[in-house]
This record gives structure tokens, C-alpha cells and sequence, in this order.
């Protein structure tokens, strides 16, 4: 489960311009890329942080992206609601400065500072001029290092916690979800989310001591991650971040599991939600693959053929041929530090709901029997690489492509490799994929929504 709270171009020019000539002069463009990559970027440990600097020719813009294990799977046998309610308490002061303070600084300059807790990490994000790095870097540092951790903050956090997950829990698309994965992933499993019941009853008990304990065992440097990119140079970027940073120790690994999930058996599990205009529908199961593993990327190519946007098998027939649905797509997600999980996700009037599972299920046995077509792998691959490319125009498309990256064990190279990865791939790598990968006669099916109650949820 996600909870955001705090809200507060050139980029590989080589590689962008080979969006327009996918096929023509492939091997010349990336090869300039990967060049272009290795000039602009630099990596270094610096006061314990795994810091990337990437420059670009966007004048005076700066994003910040980082990320530290300190997410919601950090909560072990502890206080479940701890790592959001963490995270929530970052931008509420520091020991020397009030919220205020904080945002007066901000706003005086433009700038923006956001922190999301997800599953396994701290997400930090900023935006910034260059010549006010030093500020947001110093303030992001601050922030983490030393919040001021009050009480009454802390009770305001609470019950702004308790709010959203009240508000979740009459949410279709988000109970389907939630009741997905506790089906699909073992108790244990980093993946494996709580049930929103568990957590709102979680932060009303949960006490500041609790959160100070947990923000000094897994806030530190140690498995940090930070990625600035924009009108920067790696020596001025470093010394910044070296001196906010300087004399901070401890943090955590991320949690990975001894084995990766198995499904042995289908199921099928009803989240009732009275009065709701439509049904949520998720049909799926877990990978055992990370997104680096051999055979990942051939499944994350074939599964787009099926589900991904208005050129997906699925959009094409259940929504535009039979009329069942306005919302239908395949993703391999969650898997880029531990093994992810695969599903089909649609939306469905409750008097369509049996008529558009049917189709989709029937989708899915043509898809996972007869595999993908030449000419659908040829025509996605090319509009896979330019999507990718189009977005590694801006900054922070960039700077967030570099830290999913780095997350999945890849070097800042992939950023000019990828192109080439899935140009690569044969019609034979991708339907093998599906077929070692996927089994739909084990797959777990959700409905949640305006459905009767079929089968309680998984513990």
C-alpha cells in the first residue's frame, strides 16, 4: 500500500533524436548515447550516500530524486502505521526550524520538497534553481537527519492517517488491489500489504516513542540513494551534498525475501462494497521474477502487447469491440527490488461483470496459448522505445528513470542500454516467457465492489 501525504531537457540528446528512426542507424545512435551517458553522468559515495550526478542543458533547473529503505515493509513484527506516520512527520519541522520555516524557505525561492512512503522505500523528490541547491539539499538533509518529532504533530499526522485510510477503504480499485496481493504473496512476503482495517487500528494505538525508535534505526545513509540531474557538475553537487550530509551514519537494507512467491492453486476472492457504480476486477498472480532476472523483460514486453494502453489486445477487444468496459490493461509491477507480480485490471458495470470476465479470461487464454505476433512484438518495441525516449526528455523523466535503474541493480548506463535491450528480443523469447512464467489456471481472481461475498479475505 502507498500513502502520499507531502505534498510540498536535454537529456541524452543522441538517444532521444533515434526516436524518430527506431530501425534506421540503431547501433550508431545508441552507441553515441551510451557516450553521451557516460559523459554527462558521474557516480560516487559521498557522506555514505549513493549519489549520481547528471548533467544536462536545461538552464538552471535541478530535480532531486532519492530514495531510502524505510517504507512500509520496514515495520517487521513492529507497529504496522510507523514508516507512513515516519514519513509523514519529515516536513512538519526540524529541530531548529518550524513547518513554517521550512516553507517560507521554499516558496521564497520557488522550490519543492516531497517525501512519499511506499512499499520498501522513502521516496524523496525536489525541484529547484541551481543556484538554490545548496538551500533544498540542506533542507532535505535537515529534514531527514533531525525532525522535530512533536507531539502534537504527531497526533495531527494520526488522524490525518486515519482519514485517508478511511476514505481507501470505499475505494474499489484500492480494496482489490489490497485483497490481490495478501492472496498472492506469503505473509512475509515485503509485497504482501496489510489490510486497511490493520492499519487504521495500527495508528490509533501508535506512540511517538515507537516512531522516534524506528526513524533511528532506519533513517541513515547507509542504502541511500540520490539522483540530481540538470544544470549541474558533479564536483559543485558533491561538496553540497557532502557537507548536509557529513557525520550521519546507520539505515537499513531493504527487505528481501529467502524465496520468491509461488501460487499453487486458483482462487477467488469478493470484497463487497455496497452502492458502488462498478465492479474493480483484478485477475493475476505473482512473477517469482525481479525485473532483472532473465526473462523479465521479455514478459514486461509481451504483457504490454496484451494489456498496455488503447493498443493492447485488451482495449482493442473488451473495450472497443465488445463495449464492456472504459478501463482494462496487463502490468508486471513491484518488482524491481524483490519478485513482482503479473495481472489483468478492469473496471466493470455490475451487470456486465460475469459477461466482461468471460471476455477478458478469454483474452488471456488466447494470449498466454498462441503467444504474440511478429507483427504486434515489431510494432510495440517500437512504441515501447519511444515512449521511453519521450520521457527521458524532461528532467525529472530522466532522473526518475535513473533511480528505478539503480533500484533494480543496473548501472546509470541502462539509461542508453534499454533501447537496445528490447530491439533485441525475438517473437520465441517473449511467447516462452508467458508460457514459463504465467499459468492462468492457478491465477487468483478479485471482485471488488457491488459483488456478493464469496470467500473471506486472506490473513
Amino acid at each position: 500500500m502507498r500513502h502520499n501525504f507531502m505534498m510540498r531537457r536535454h537529456a541524452l540528446t543522441a538517444l532521444f533524436l533515434l526516436g524518430g528512426a527506431v530501425t534506421a542507424n540503431f547501433a550508431a545512435a545508441a552507441a553515441a548515447a551510451a557516450v553521451a551517458a557516460a559523459e554527462q553522468s558521474h557516480r560516487a559515495q559521498v557522506g555514505g550516500v549513493d549519489l549520481v550526478t547528471y548533467r544536462t542543458d536545461v538552464k538552471d533547473v535541478v530535480v532531486i530524486l532519492g530514495s531510502l529503505p524505510a517504507g512500509d515493509a520496514m515495520a517487521e513484527s513492529g507497529n504496522i502505521a510507523i514508516p507512513t506516520l515516519t514519513g509523514m512527520m519529515l516536513d512538519r519541522g526540524t529541530k531548529t526550524l518550524d513547518k513554517f520555516a521550512i516553507a517560507e524557505k521554499l516558496d521564497d525561492v520557488g522550490a519543492e520538497i516531497a517525501f512519499n512512503i511506499g512499499t520498501q522505500s522513502l521516496e524523496i523528490r525536489a525541484k529547484c534553481l541551481k543556484k538554490d541547491l545548496p538551500l533544498v539539499i540542506g533542507l532535505i538533509a535537515e529534514e531527514l537527519r533531525a525532525p522535530a518529532l512533536q507531539l502534537q504533530e504527531f497526533n495531527k499526522a494520526k488522524q490525518q492517517f486515519i482519514g485517508a485510510l478511511e476514505a481507501s477503504a470505499q475505494n474499489t480499485e484500492e480494496r482489490a488491489q489490497e485483497a490481490f496481493g495478501r492472496a498472492i504473496f506469503p505473509e512475509h512476503h515485503p509485497n504482501h500489504p496489510h489490510a486497511v482495517g490493520e492499519y487504521e487500528a495500527a495508528a490509533k494505538v501508535a506512540t511517538l516513542d515507537e516512531l522516534k525508535a524506528f526513524h533511528a534505526k532506519y533513517y541513515g545513509p547507509a542504502h541511500m540513494t540520490l539522483v540530481v540531474v540538470g544544470d549541474v557538475t558533479a564536483p559543485d553537487t558533491e561538496a553540497v551534498i557532502g557537507k548536509a550530509f557529513a557525520g550521519w551514519t546507520g539505515g537499513r537494507d531493504y527487505v528481501r525475501p529467502a524465496a520468491p512467491a509461488v501460487l499453487a492453486a486458483a482462487r477467488e476472492i469478493s470484497v463487497p462494497l455496497a452502492d458502488k457504480p462498478s465492479v474493480s476486477v483484478i485477475i493475476g498472480q505473482p512473477t517469482g521474477l525481479r525485473y532483472k532476472d532473465p526473462d523479465s523483460l521479455a514478459l514486461h514486453v509481451g504483457t504490454a502487447i496484451l494489456g498496455s494502453g488503447f493498443t493492447g489486445r485488451l482495449m482493442g477487444i473488451v473495450r472497443d469491440r465488445e463495449g464492456l468496459t472504459y478501463n482494462i490493461g496487463a502490468a508486471v509491477s513491484e518488482d524491481s527490488i524483490v519478485d513482482g507480480s503479473w495481472d489483468i485490471s478492469a473496471s466493470f458495470a455490475p451487470a456486465l461483470l460475469q459477461k466482461g470476465i468471460a471476455s477478458t479470461r478469454r483474452e488471456l487464454e488466447r494470449w498466454w496459448k498462441d503467444g504474440v505476433t511478429e507483427q504486434e512484438l515489431a510494432a510495440r518495441k517500437q512504441g515501447l522505445i519511444g515512449g521511453y525516449l519521450v520521457g527521458l526528455s524532461t528532467t525529472a523523466g530522466l532522473a526518475g528513470t535513473i533511480l528505478t535503474d539503480l533500484q533494480r541493480g543496473y548501472e546509470v548506463s541502462r539509461v542508453a542500454e534499454y533501447p537496445a535491450a528490447v530491439k533485441a528480443l525475438t517473437r520465441d523469447e517473449v511467447n516462452n516467457a508467458i508460457k514459463k512464467h504465467l499459468n492462468p489456471s492457478v491465477m487468483v481472481t478479485v471482485e471488488a465492489g457491488s459483488v456478493a461475498a464469496a470467500q473471506a479475505l486472506p490473513k
